[in-house]
């Protein structure tokens, strides 16, 4: 399929039309940033190990019946991805405190939440993605009732599929960030799942695998990510 002019640049991953209007290529980058482009740096391997894990997930996503966009791995870097019209709205589930739900509510890091908690952010870099309501998010147009429903829906069965698989490994999956799109009238997961968009800690030692690693300078950003992509059973042998 022909790579054609790009769509859309984000932090870490680019879009770009194809010679079909119904898929686009995603290329994962090396850019890595933190804290809304404040800190940034560019890691070899990342964009690479970021797309290998993307697929491995969303597959088994797709083999658990949640509808995604991925459609297969093209190189190194890209994928083939469905093209969809992206809803503004984020969804987050939490399974563990941290990040930002300690810093706004005063709660210690690592508290167990049952059941998990679901939280909706805007997607606007300019304005930090600030939290939002399903009240704001109809009331402005961002999302219907039924996509509200359909991604809440979503954004827990993919809690109870993922949860489960790393569990498996050995790692707790802290929380993450999820994003939807509408494809034919279908509401499916859309963006990515990497270590750049949740948080997973070893099940023993609490040792943090994922981006904060970059976010809190404790090196190694991208030798975790593939550690946890390994404990999963992802093959990382290409390379850029």
């Amino acid at each position: 399929m022909e790579k054609r002019d790009i769509v859309n640049t984000g932090k870490a991953k680019s879009l770009y039309r194809t010679d079909n209007p119904d898929f686009m290529i995603m290329e994962f980058r090396n850019d890595t940033s933190a804290f809304d482009g404040g800190k940034v740096a560019q890691l070899d391997r990342k964009g690479m190990v970021n797309n290998r894990f993307n697929a491995f997930i969303m597959d088994r996503l797709e083999s658990a019946g949640i509808p995604t966009h991925f459609q297969q791995l093209l190189s190194a870097r890209e994928s083939l991805v469905k093209s969809l019209q992206m809803i503004p709205v984020e969804c987050v589930v939490r399974n563990l405190a941290a990040g930002s739900l300690c810093r706004r509510l005063g709660i210690e890091e690592g508290i167990e939440i049952e059941p998990p908690t679901f939280e909706l952010f805007l997607k606007n870099d300019a304005l930090h993605d600030p939290m939002i309501n399903e009240s704001h998010a109809l009331a402005f147009g961002w999302a219907s009732a039924d996509q509200l429903v359909r991604m809440k829906t979503l954004t827990y069965q993919v809690n109870d599929v993922l949860k489960a698989l790393f569990a498996d490994a050995g790692m707790l999956l802290v929380d993450y960030k999820l994003e939807f799109g509408v494809a034919g009238g279908e509401v499916v997961l859309g963006d990515e799942f990497s270590p750049d968009g949740c948080r997973i800690w070893d099940s023993e030692t609490r040792e943090k695998l994922d981006k904060d690693r970059f976010r809190q300078d404790l090196g190694n950003v991208v030798e975790s990510y593939e550690i946890v992509g390994r404990r999963l059973g992802i093959d990382f042998e290409d390379t850029d």
